[in-house]
């Protein structure tokens, strides 16, 4: 029987996210600071999102040790990348990724 072509593409154990980093916004749906990935790319679109003290894009790849700051209305919070998902999880999984 042929392989499923309409499968989602599965990790790599042997090119983890830590080395190719991820998506900008990819990790901030993940890390669930927005409810979408649409959401999150309107967010970096407009200027709410900044990596590192500078302006960013949606494409943008995170590493270990980055600083993202995000802004939603009156509120802004500033985290440091502790680690790197594919996947979205938990809540509580989501925050020790920050």
């Amino acid at each position: 029987m042929a392989p499923d072509s309409r499968r989602k593409p599965t990790a790599n154990p042997s090119n983890p996210p830590e080395a190719a980093g991820v998506r900008l916004d990819k990790w901030l749906w993940v890390t669930r600071f927005f409810k979408t990935r649409g959401l999150a790319v309107e967010a970096i679109d407009k200027g709410r999102v900044q990596v590192n003290d500078a302006p960013a894009k949606p494409g943008r790849d995170l590493r270990l040790g980055d600083r993202v700051r995000v802004r939603s209305g009156p509120i802004e919070r500033t985290v440091v990348v502790n680690g790197l998902s594919l996947l979205r999880g938990s809540a509580t999984v989501a925050q020790t990724l920050y």
